[in-house]
């Protein structure tokens, strides 16, 4: 079995969880779902930057060969995008569940939700 089967079977199942978590009626696993999701996409990214070993990143007269620098670049960058994504998502449904009363993605409380209002009444 190839390094690549091995990489490319992680990105499959990490985006397949991610959208299947994105697809829950819960608030919480739809953030998990975004953060595979993510993840999924930064090993993407990486994966397509086709990495050398033992090869300079910058270009020089004597050196034949270089790693692009640009995939690495990229994955950097949406790291810091999908950390700002998760947080701005938490603090999103955070509040959603203080205002509404229920983590439901719709927004409409389940049984649980209105026989635990109703107990509170």
């Amino acid at each position: 079995m190839s390094i690549e089967f091995l990489v490319a079977s992680a990105i499959g199942a990490l985006t397949a969880a991610g959208i299947y978590l994105c697809l829950r009626a819960r608030t919480f696993p739809v953030v998990l779902g975004l953060a595979m999701l993510s993840y999924a996409i930064n090993l993407f990214l990486f994966a397509m930057g086709r990495l050398l070993v033992d090869r300079p990143p910058l270009y020089a007269k004597d050196v034949v060969e270089h790693t692009d620098p640009l995939p690495q670049a990229l994955v950097l960058t949406a790291i810091v995008i999908s950390f700002g994504m998760t947080a701005l998502a938490v603090v999103l449904s955070l509040r959603t569940f203080l205002e509404t009363g229920t983590d439901q993605v719709d927004g409409i409380p389940d049984e649980d939700t209105k026989r635990k209002a109703a107990d509170r009444k």
